[in-house]
């Protein structure tokens, strides 16, 4: 099985970074406190309603009160690392997290969000007006992961990460759905301050592995950063919940993306059944989730039910074998569906025909 990278892996004695780490001031150095290692990501793109939101990308309609029972559940578990976004629902994401966890402990859980270039203009322009205003929403004074969203424009986003860093706003940084080229990139405007590149998160699954084909997977292992995959799931198309027979809430984004390619799933999806049964009972979502640990990622998975929680807890103590690994790689790629955000850019080379996601 291959390790799996911690976030704090970027700060360890191995790692490539550490001599730039030691380099930067004690401000810098404070900022970059390593993190607890997780398991899984708690996802939260489909939590609020609204533009980007639950209800027109998920098909769902979950409030905080919905919610609460979910982050209870999460804290009680130890699942505490929560990923969000200021696009989510716009803004509605980070305040129902901020108002869910706002009895917590601030060190009793990390909080994970996003700089997100294409609505800066909401913001003065600026990034760190973003990041106060998640904050704001958060109820925190500092985020434990600070992200740049999307590909837009490295060599003037990627500076403005330093001073958050060095301010304390923020304790560790990465990049979303980059490229390997700007990966290293973003690495050497960064060193330039001080500050190692802690993580990288991309869409990744047994339906779109573009990050291990371009190398970004191996890169981040080679250099000690940890890799977070979103969409494991294929927003449900890989839980087993879903088929011909019972697709995806119409009307909603991911209705319009995967519910025409269901059929092309049936038999992955029956073979992951299969296995998960194999291993206790386990379901088609935690055979996906395993899979994808056992790449050495930690993968983002979203969450909006209590029985989410549990079976993420169940997911944790599964390993597949090399023989499970190599049936269902080989049933996905025979499936030919690749499902690609309509926000992602090719990773390396322009894509070949990859529906584009809406919503």
């Amino acid at each position: 099985m291959a390790r799996t990278p911690g976030i704090c892996d970027a700060n360890s004695a191995a790692s490539p970074h550490r001599d730039r780490h030691a380099a930067s001031d004690e401000g810098t150095m404070e900022a970059m406190n390593p993190l607890p290692s997780p398991s899984v990501v708690l996802g939260t793109w489909s939590w609020g309603s609204g533009d980007v939101g639950g209800d027109t990308v998920f098909g769902n309609h979950l409030d905080t009160a919905d919610l609460k029972p979910v982050v209870d559940a999460a804290m009680a578990a130890g699942l505490t690392l929560f990923d969000t976004a200021p696009v989510y629902a716009m803004g509605a994401s980070e305040t129902i997290l901020g108002e869910l966890l706002a009895d917590y402990d601030r060190e009793s859980y990390q909080l994970s969000t996003k700089f997100t270039p294409g609505i800066v203009d909401q913001y003065g322009d600026s990034m760190e007006q973003m990041l106060d205003a998640s904050l704001s929403r958060l109820r925190t004074d500092h985020v434990d992961v600070y992200w740049i969203h999307n590909q837009d424009d490295v060599e003037h986003w990627t500076p403005q990460l330093i001073p958050l860093v060095q301010s304390g706003k923020v304790r560790q940084v990465g990049v979303s759905n980059h490229s390997l080229a700007q990966i290293g990139r973003v690495v050497e405007i960064l060193a330039e301050g001080g500050v190692p590149l802690s993580a990288v998160q991309n869409h990744y699954s047994l339906l779109f592995r573009d990050s291990e084909t371009t190398g970004v997977l191996d890169y981040c292992h080679e250099h000690g950063i940890s890799f977070w995959p979103y969409m494991v799931l294929e927003q449900g198309a890989l839980t087993g919940a879903y088929g011909v027979g019972n697709p995806l809430p119409e009307g909603s984004g991911r209705a319009e993306s995967y519910n025409p390619v269901l059929p092309q799933l049936t038999e992955l999806t029956a073979a992951m059944a299969r296995i998960g049964e194999a291993h206790g009972g386990l379901s088609v979502a935690e055979v996906a989730t395993a899979w994808a640990r056992g790449k050495g990622t930690v993968p983002i998975i979203g969450v909006t039910k209590t029985r989410h929680i549990d079976s993420q807890v169940r997911a944790a103590g599964l390993s597949l074998t090399e023989a499970e690994n190599d049936e269902i790689e080989q049933l996905a790629a025979a499936t030919g569906v690749e499902v690609r955000g309509g926000w992602e850019k090719p990773l390396q080379q322009p894509g070949t025909g990859n529906r584009a996601l809406t919503g």
